[in-house]
């Protein structure tokens, strides 16, 4: 019944277009089926889609498989495109927070794996001042959707950005990873020593800032690191061929 009065106050909508829907919180048939969904064959290291392999254990890019990343494994619920590029832009930069649930849900089924073996939820942190501007930072919004939705413990302040970072849009790799060089450490008054952190975040797409964050864990003492994104920010085809 309260469902179905708040269905009458506010009729629901596609959460990424506006369109009418049949529930809260959905997307509409048009808005499903441009959203790509990272199912099949991932790279283990970055969940970068490999084209032409059947899905398996162990696979891996040949950027990962050269340069393996500092975590164990990394798993990404939709590509960063279409309606999932508006849906994740729109929950970090116009404040709707109410997008965090349902694009949990879609994370909690790409990384079941990873979330059934972490002991703790870290969300990658801004800098206090970005923060203040922004209002909220969206990985720890979804990483308390998804502490709610699997009961495991989430730590908001496991990570801190001990100075101010340029934004990361339009830097290449190399320029990335040394934007983000020594800029997030561990709290001390967290004690990693043994426990298996799993990094959330809304989009990867190097992984630079993730590396400096998954370093920051491990020089902290924590056994292990894994990472799940909301999104996945696909690269050039071709860029990195797949491999075992």
């Amino acid at each position: 019944m309260g469902r179905q009065m708040l269905d009458m106050v506010y009729p629901p909508v596609c959460i990424a277009c506006a369109e009418p829907v049949e529930r809260q919180r959905a997307l509409c048939g048009p808005c499903w089926r441009e959203t790509r969904f990272l199912t099949g064959a991932l790279c283990e290291g970055c969940a970068r889609p490999l084209d032409g392999l059947a899905p398996g254990a162990g696979l891996h890019c040949a950027r990962c498989a050269a340069a393996p990343p500092p975590w164990q494994a990394a798993r990404a619920a939709i590509a960063h495109e279409g309606p999932g590029r508006r849906l994740i832009l729109s929950l970090k930069h116009s404040g709707r927070l109410e997008l965090a649930e349902p694009v949990a849900a879609w994370m909690v089924r790409a990384g079941a794996d990873v979330l059934a073996r972490a002991d703790l939820l870290a969300p990658v942190p801004l800098h206090w001042l970005r923060l203040a501007r922004r209002g909220h930072n969206q990985s720890a919004e979804l990483a308390r959707a998804l502490s709610r939705l699997t009961g495991k413990p989430m730590v908001p302040d496991l990570l801190l950005r001990r100075r101010r970072t340029a934004s990361q849009v339009g830097l290449d790799r190399a320029a990335r990873a040394t934007n983000v060089e020594g800029a997030i450490v561990a709290a001390p008054q967290h004690v990693l020593h043994g426990r298996r952190v799993l990094l959330i975040d809304d989009v990867m797409t190097t992984g630079a800032t993730l590396a400096a964050c998954a370093r920051a864990c491990l020089d902290a003492g924590a056994a292990a690191v894994d990472v799940l994104a909301a999104a996945r920010a696909l690269a050039p085809e071709g860029e990195s061929p797949p491999t075992r």
